[in-house]
């Protein structure tokens, strides 16, 4: 399966190497924030990894939501109990939440469908750094340290009017939108979930942008080309 290369598991205990961690950011989300970079003394395991391995272990309910709750290092054992309980939450070894997960609705535990979800999702979802971000930091006139950037998955969810699939499903933007505190912003990323031609699903991105700072297009434009440049010599 898709994720196989990227964790390792005994029981119901999951671990992820860093290297294993930067190189799913990378190949499967095109995502090349420098948090996910095993040499980054900031470095955390991508959400969209955790997200993934939610999913592989519980299905995809017609209605999910994720909220990342603490940061994962490297090598660090990660709890997936066993349950079909509409609450679920994975916890690391010092029994701390990581992620905690509400689902309700029919499930489905269709590998085909599965997959085809992360794959689809985490490609969209990588797009929002920093591709996505750059016109609404210049739209609102703020922007992240470049120098120490600090972009983090808050949370995420999503609905579907049925599991029935006749086509392969793919992700699309429908909206971003910018909300800007003193020293930190929110991102919301609204995405709809296609059947074909057809919307079966939709669901909103969180991520926190904190160590806000006034917009300087020069800074944030060479950052932006740099991480260009990163992900297409990759």
């Amino acid at each position: 399966m898709l994720l196989d290369p990227y964790y390792v598991q005994q029981g119901r205990s999951i671990t992820i190497t860093a290297d294993q961690a930067s190189t799913f950011a990378k190949k499967e989300c095109q995502d090349f924030n420098p948090i996910h970079d095993p040499e980054s003394k900031r470095f955390c395991v991508p959400g969209d990894l955790l997200f993934s391995l939610a999913l592989k272990e519980y299905g995809v309910s017609e209605s999910m939501s994720f909220t990342f709750t603490n940061m994962v290092g490297d090598s660090v054992a990660l709890n997936f109990p066993e349950s079909d309980a509409d609450n679920i939450v994975i916890t690391n070894e010092q029994g701390k939440s990581v992620l905690e997960i509400t689902k309700s609705g029919t499930t489905s535990h269709d590998p085909a469908l599965i997959e085809s979800l992360i794959k689809n999702y985490v490609v969209f979802s990588g797009q929002n750094f920093p591709t996505l971000l750059m016109p609404l930091m210049k739209q609102h006139q703020v922007m992240f340290n470049p120098a120490r950037p600090l972009v983090m998955y808050n949370s995420m969810n999503f609905e579907f009017d049925n599991l029935s699939l006749t086509n392969p499903l793919h992700v699309e933007l429908a909206e971003t939108r910018l909300e800007v505190e003193t020293k930190r912003a929110n991102n919301f990323l609204h995405f709809d979930i296609y059947d074909g031609d057809t919307v079966i699903g939709r669901g909103i991105k969180t991520m926190v942008i904190a160590g806000l700072k006034p917009y300087e297009h020069e800074s944030i434009t060479a950052f932006s080309e740099g991480y260009l440049a990163r992900r297409n010599a990759f």
